[in-house]
């Protein structure tokens, strides 16, 4: 129908009132003539059943709720927005997981596509009009991310080989899933690891091999998970243990100042411009990566270990160009 937004919009007003309204009232609502809103109200009744009545002697319109109470209309509703929002939300899960989910969601698509169209976008054209760009991401098996979401959602144990980070030594280990992480445009599985007893996370691209398990998987409270996974520094977790004092040269001090590197930095401009960022951190190996982003534009003040690594780092690049 293409005057879905306006039975959304007046089904709405009908739920909100919940007493009788001007026949002005909803006509200014709507942005509709007295023919349009008849129109519109003989619509609903003949094809969604609405229990619309009308009262003469206010020249006012209602939902008869004596005979349906809890009347709703009948299927999915959305407005344009909200169906504008949904079919964003669908690019961008296709643009983080391409080839991952398209046969599980197509026929989402295809819905999407021809209420938008039903209601004047043309097929094909949202897509033109968002545009996502991924960074250095690393493409997961296809069967092995479906195995590992599976597993999430069911709550059952996952059986995995893992190669780790050199890829060198492949690991045979079962976990209990616990949450899938999409950062920095790759995906990893935060879980219980059965054969270190530790929860750890795993980097789904890495995965060689994966078999669900019959066995139920075990669950860690939320706040435990948060307090592992979500205090460290990046995807490495831990609780922390160090802090890292970074100064940002006034070129980029603003930049930095509106970025948020850890949920519980601590950032303040000193009295030359400057930008001084504090950070909590366990592994220094990410922290390290992002700090050399900023190259000359940035000093490590502390601790010295970090600002050695800086130090060994910026020298081993600039002996490249010797």
């Amino acid at each position: 129908m293409r005057n879905s937004n306006q039975i959304h919009a007046l089904h709405a007003i009908f739920i909100r009132e919940k007493q009788t309204i001007l026949k002005s009232e909803l006509q200014e609502s709507l942005n509709v003539s007295a023919e349009q809103l008849e129109r519109l109200i003989h619509e609903m009744r003949l094809h969604l059943d609405a229990p619309i009545k009308y009262d003469k002697a206010l020249k006012s319109y209602y939902y008869d709720r004596t005979e349906h109470p809890d009347y709703e209309l009948p299927g999915l509703w959305f407005n344009s927005s909200e169906l504008y929002g949904l079919f964003a939300s669908y690019q961008l899960l296709s643009e983080v997981g391409p080839g991952l989910l398209e046969s599980n969601i197509a026929p989402i698509k295809e819905k999407l596509e021809s209420l938008l169209h039903a209601d004047t976008l043309n097929k094909g054209e949202l897509e033109k009009r968002i545009r996502i760009l991924k960074m250095a991401a690393r493409k997961p098996n296809a069967k092995h991310f479906s195995m590992v979401a599976s597993a999430l959602m069911l709550r059952k144990k996952l059986s995995i080989k893992y190669a780790g980070r050199d890829r060198k030594k492949v690991t045979e280990r079962n976990i209990s899933p616990q949450r899938l992480v999409h950062y920095r445009d790759n995906w990893y599985i935060d879980a219980w690891c059965h054969l270190r007893d530790e929860l750890r996370t795993f980097s789904v691209d890495r995965i060689e091999y994966s078999h669900l398990l019959t066995d139920k998987a075990i669950d860690i409270d939320s706040p435990v998970l948060q307090e592992h996974f979500s205090t460290a520094y990046g995807i490495f977790s831990g609780k922390p243990n160090k802090k890292a004092l970074l100064k940002f040269n006034q070129s980029v001090a603003r930049w930095v100042a509106e970025e948020q590197w850890h949920p519980n930095q601590v950032g303040q401009f000193n009295v030359e411009g400057d930008y001084e960022l504090e950070i909590p951190y366990r592994d220094e190996r990410e922290l390290v990566q992002d700090i050399l982003r900023f190259a000359a534009d940035v000093e490590v003040i502390s601790p010295a270990t970090l600002r050695e690594t800086i130090k060994i780092k910026l020298q081993s690049a600039l002996n490249q160009y010797d």
